[in-house]
């Protein structure tokens, strides 16, 4: 589970750019994070994995405060930023390897699941080169694989499809539908909202750093009593008129 009670974080005097947002991400859903660019996404993503520290409020991953112990906090988390143009100049399976031993995985154990996401996502045959030398597409799965590597219970994914082909895409919405169902958790920010109608058991509303709307897409209908695509609804809730 992961919990944001009253969270804001500003940049310079003037700049909120997250407005006290609450907000509960349960065990056993894929939740969608969903906001036009510059709403708060990514901001409020790396206050959860502590990259930025929240000027106030509390973030909890499975009641764990991630400011008062941010190690084990981090233990219990795959995270895939919305940037994969990390560690170019590592081997595909170097960086793989790196974040198997940062986790604590044994040998043997990171060498078949590093093999096995990499035969599923297609890249099995061009982890000796290095990343410099792969597309967008395949650095994205490489970040993939690196945040599922130690088998975290929380998958935190920033705009994860971003790239991907059909047959990858199609495969991971499949891996966050199992994971979820198995008790564990999928938050995931994504600005293609056909995805996340199809995919998400509930998802958030930001726009201007605050939180519009919370809860699932039959709930977004019937508070706007209106029948639409989500979308639609999307738009309207975020329209400046």
């Amino acid at each position: 589970m992961i919990s944001l009670k009253n969270v804001t974080k500003k940049f310079g005097e003037n700049k909120i750019a997250v407005n006290n947002i609450s907000i509960d991400v349960k065990d056993g859903e894929i939740f969608g994070f969903l906001g036009p660019n510059g709403a708060g996404k990514s901001t409020t993503i790396k206050m959860i994995t502590g990259i930025l520290a929240p000027d106030s409020g509390d973030v909890l991953l499975n009641g764990i405060d991630i400011k008062k112990d941010p190690l084990k906090a981090k233990e219990l988390f795959g995270y895939v930023s919305d940037d994969p143009n990390i560690l170019l100049k590592l081997k595909g399976i170097q960086y793989l390897t790196f974040l198997a031993g940062v986790y604590g995985v044994p040998a043997d154990v990171s060498r078949e699941r590093i093999m096995s996401f990499a035969k599923k996502l297609e890249i099995d045959t061009v982890l000796g080169d290095r990343i410099e030398s792969y597309s967008h597409g395949m650095r994205q799965k490489i970040m993939l694989i690196g945040a599922l590597v130690h088998n975290p219970k929380l998958w935190i994914l920033d705009e994860p499809m971003t790239g991907l082909d059909p047959k990858s895409a199609f495969l991971l919405k499949n891996m966050m539908r199992e994971h979820a169902d198995n008790g564990n958790t999928v938050l995931f920010s994504t600005h293609v909202l056909d995805v996340a109608e199809k995919v998400c058991d509930r998802v958030a509303i930001i726009d201007k750093g605050s939180i519009l709307f919370c809860g699932s897409l039959s709930e977004l209908k019937n508070n706007l009593n209106e029948d639409k695509s989500l979308e639609q609804l999307f738009l309207e809730l975020t329209s400046e008129d």
